[in-house]
């Protein structure tokens, strides 16, 4: 081989060895983003998916899906309606704790629907709002899960007052009432 022959298999092989390099660094970087992002919800997928490489192509296809919805604050009316409504959920809780967890159930869904995520089934719902609320996704989950064990008999009363309380955080996250308003409603507090 000549000389130029060798020069021209080593740039080559250079260029190919920085190619993979910075493939593999973007790469790492979209990984750390979505561990970040999604916290808790990117280790269950990966526990449920077994690869990360799947794991993150699911996570990666519900923020492309996400993303084209018309997903919209709620007015401040809206916010101060729903907000009213929440406190009557909590006040009924005392009397009839299995109607204000359905209550709650249903507000969810209500606030859901208004800002414009799709009702289709539960596990789109819950992958929908895990792309903007990955910290509380499982606090849904958790919640429907005690609200089907009630449905059969199985939840204690202790156990649907945590899922009202999951409801709960899902619940002001949706409602994205920032710190400084006043809503002028009192939301109350059943102690976690």
């Amino acid at each position: 081989m000549d000389t130029k022959t060798i020069v021209a298999i080593a740039i080559v092989a250079v260029i190919v060895v920085i190619a993979v390099f910075v493939f593999s660094i973007e790469r790492k970087r979209r990984s750390q983003r979505l561990k970040d992002h999604f916290g808790p919800e990117y280790d269950q997928l990966l526990k449920e998916q077994g690869d990360p490489r799947m794991a993150e192509a699911v996570l990666a296809d519900r923020e492309k899906r996400v993303e084209k919805l018309s997903i919209s604050e709620l007015s401040r009316e809206d916010r101060q309606r729903y907000a009213a409504e929440w406190a009557s959920v909590q006040k009924r809780f005392v009397d009839d704790p299995a109607m204000a967890v359905n209550e709650a159930d249903r507000l969810v869904t209500a606030v859901m629907t208004t800002r414009g995520y799709p009702m289709a089934t539960f596990e789109q719902r819950s992958a929908d709002i895990s792309v903007h609320y990955p910290r509380v996704v499982q606090n849904y989950r958790a919640a429907r899960l005690i609200s089907a064990r009630h449905a059969k008999g199985q939840a204690t009363t202790e156990e649907l007052r945590q899922a009202l309380v999951h409801y709960r955080s899902l619940f002001d996250e949706l409602l994205e009432t920032s710190k400084s308003e006043n809503t002028g409603v009192s939301h109350g507090r059943i102690a976690s």
